[in-house]
C-alpha cells in the first residue's frame, strides 16, 4: 500500500475519508519513562512541590489526544469518544498505557501516541527540578482496532 498523503504533483494533502464508512476504532499506545529510584519514589509518596505528578500527567495525555489534529498536519479533527489513561509503575521506569477510542472514519493511532508521548513529557516536566537524567523511550502503537485495514496487534 503507498504513502496515501501526497497528491499527484507529490504536494502534502490531508486524505479525503468522506467515502469511507464509519466504523468502532480503538488504538493503543504504550511508552515508558526511565528515571531514578528516588524520583518514582517520591512520585508514589506524593512528595513533589508540583502536585499529584500522575494525575497531572493523567489530564495532559487526555488533552493532548484531544488536540492531536492541532500538532500533527494531516490528522483529522476526531469526535473522540473514549480516552483512558493508565500507569504501571516499575522499579525504573513508568509504564504508560493511552487507549484512545471513536465511531468515525478514520482512526486514532496518532491521538494514542500523542497522549502517551504527552504523558510522558509531563511526567518529565515535573520532575526535573529533581531528575534530568530521565529518558522518555519505547513509544509504540501496541494494538488497533477497527477500520478498512483491519486489526494490528505488535509482535514483539
Amino acid at each position: 500500500m503507498g504513502l496515501t498523503h501526497f497528491n499527484e504533483e507529490g504536494r502534502a494533502r490531508m486524505v479525503d475519508v468522506g467515502q469511507k464508512e464509519q466504523s468502532d476504532r480503538i488504538a493503543i499506545a504504550t511508552g515508558k519513562i526511565y528515571m531514578a529510584k528516588e524520583t518514582i519514589e517520591k512520585i508514589e509518596k506524593g512528595e513533589l512541590k508540583k502536585g499529584d505528578v500522575l494525575a497531572v500527567a493523567q489530564v495532559a495525555g487526555i488533552m493532548a489526544a484531544k488536540k492531536t489534529s492541532e500538532l500533527i498536519p494531516m490528522c483529522h479533527p476526531l469526535f473522540l469518544t473514549g480516552i483512558d489513561i493508565s500507569f504501571q509503575i516499575e522499579k525504573d521506569c513508568i509504564g504508560i498505557k493511552a487507549t484512545v477510542k471513536n465511531h468515525g472514519k478514520t482512526g486514532v493511532e496518532m491521538e494514542a501516541l500523542t497522549a502517551a508521548t504527552v504523558t510522558a513529557l509531563t511526567i518529565y516536566d515535573m520532575c526535573k527540578a529533581i531528575d534530568k537524567e530521565m529518558v522518555i523511550s519505547e513509544v509504540s502503537l501496541l494494538e488497533k482496532i477497527g477500520g478498512k485495514s483491519g486489526n494490528y496487534i505488535r509482535r514483539s
